[in-house]
């Protein structure tokens, strides 16, 4: 048994041996090299936007939207009344003739003229060679035509007059038209009517203020305008006559 025990002794202190020999040293710890690189700067927190408080232990809730107001529909389209408007025709025997309406100018013969509101008005139409034409027309709604003549002549003109006698004198009216001459006044034996084929001459003695009638192989008149300190009125009336019995002689219609 001791040798049995020696020889197993000895190969343990023969195998440590082994170990010793054979086993690696441990490496000896070196120092870290430092990296020359900078190492990055730490990156910003970003922090998250506050959450509105919970009411109630409840998450907030976003507001409700505002609903859109209900549309109202458009009215249906209401139809214009007719506007209550003139129109007016203008023609003459003189084609071409300048138009005035109102004294201004509207345009030449024959015319047309579209809205125009009811109303007076006054129409003037002139053309060369010939005297104006006027006429004063009321226009009604709708359509208006007025037919105005050149070559036409009319005579109305009265005239409040004084005749005067070989002893005093008498007042009454002097009526001139196309037909003659005639004197109005409560004296019947001053009063006359004369057609123009029996009247010799009609004139005006401007400075005596007179107006002097010749009838034909009779009579002669004076007259005079006692509501004027000239005789304008006078002359005014005689250069009227003149004018419409000098058309009359050139073939103008007569307008009665």
């Amino acid at each position: 048994m001791n040798r049995i025990a020696i020889g197993l002794l000895a190969l343990a202190v023969i195998g440590g041996g082994a170990y010793l020999l054979t086993r690696t040293p441990a490496p000896t710890p070196t120092a870290p090299v430092a990296d020359a690189t900078p190492a990055p700067a730490p990156a910003r927190k970003v922090e998250p936007a506050p959450t509105p408080a919970a009411d109630s232990g409840r998450a907030a809730e976003a507001p409700p939207r505002k609903a859109a107001p209900p549309k109202t529909p458009s009215p249906a389209p209401v139809a214009e009344a007719p506007a209550l408007l003139a129109a007016l025709t203008i023609e003459s025997d003189i084609p071409g003739a300048s138009v005035f309406i109102n004294r201004e100018y509207a345009g030449t013969t024959p015319l047309r003229l579209n809205r125009l509101q009811p109303g007076s008005r006054q129409i003037k139409l002139t053309a060369d060679g010939f005297e104006g034409v006027e006429r004063s027309v009321d226009l009604a709604l709708g359509d208006n035509a007025v037919s105005m003549r050149f070559k036409e002549v009319r005579l109305n003109k009265r005239m409040g007059v004084t005749h005067k006698h070989a002893m005093g004198s008498c007042e009454g009216t002097l009526v001139a038209t196309l037909d003659g001459l005639a004197y109005e006044t409560p004296n019947k034996g001053d009063a006359f009517n004369l057609s123009w084929d029996t009247v010799e001459s009609i004139a005006v003695d401007y400075l005596d203020k007179n107006l002097k009638v010749k009838q034909k192989g009779g009579k002669n008149w004076n007259f005079t305008d006692k509501a004027a300190a000239n005789a304008d009125a006078l002359f005014v009336f005689q250069r009227d006559v003149d004018a419409a019995r000098k058309k009359l002689a050139s073939g103008y219609a007569a307008v009665r």
